[in-house]
């Protein structure tokens, strides 16, 4: 099993540059990001107060969570239920940082992620994916942007969140907080177009030996 770890900030393109690099790689893609906005999205369905510990961790025990691929791509269902679209709504922009702060909230994705990587060679992207989800994979990269740059994204694609205080929040948290893997590859993606970012990457992959292979 081979993994690639893409950590980095809010708006970062670090979402679309780790899908757009599982297509050309063959290899399955792990959207975390999507996991814990899922979450957040079950809390404020359950009425549960995001900014509670124990209200989250009650909302979260008392679901059926499940996880898998579909033509590669992970997918979250939580009673039943695949959200997509509701995971960029206002209210899960708002409380998603809240949510994902709390312990036994990321526990429990985490072991999914670690599950859904057995099932073959992975893409997966996040904010502590190479230091904490899989810190001994050889092949880690860091996205960043300006926060300017970030900010226009966000707006871009319609969301109000405000990258700043996401960063704030994901640096800061006591646990797996947002931080650069020691022997991660930064790049910065300010400038750079999707394609360009899935090209650097792919021949700093080339470079280490690895290349297109199957996901299963």
């Amino acid at each position: 099993m081979t993994v690639i770890a893409i950590d980095g900030p809010a708006a970062s393109g670090k979402s679309s540059v780790a899908r757009g690099l599982a297509e050309k790689l063959g290899f399955n893609y792990i959207n975390t990001g999507a996991m814990y906005r899922a979450l957040t999205w079950q809390v404020i369905r359950a009425g549960a107060d995001p900014q509670s510990t124990p209200s989250v961790e009650d909302a979260i025990q008392r679901s059926n969570i499940r996880t898998g691929f579909e033509g590669g791509f992970s997918f979250i269902e939580i009673d039943g239920v695949r959200p997509y679209e509701q995971l960029r709504e206002e209210p899960v922009n708002r409380a998603v940082s809240a949510v994902s702060c709390v312990p036994t909230v990321r526990q429990r994705l985490v072991d999914e992620f670690r599950t859904l990587a057995g099932a073959g060679n992975c893409v997966v992207e996040g904010r502590d994916i190479g230091s904490v989800v899989f810190p001994d994979t050889g092949y880690k990269f860091y996205l960043d942007a300006s926060p300017d740059v970030r900010q226009r994204r966000r707006d871009k694609q319609g969301q109000r969140d405000e990258v700043a205080a996401r960063d704030r929040i994901d640096s800061s948290r006591h646990t797996a907080p947002l931080t650069i893997a020691n022997d991660a590859i930064v790049i910065d993606t300010s400038h750079l177009d999707l394609a360009e970012v899935i090209e650097h990457i792919y021949q700093a992959l080339a470079a280490r030996g690895l290349t297109s292979c199957p996901s299963v």
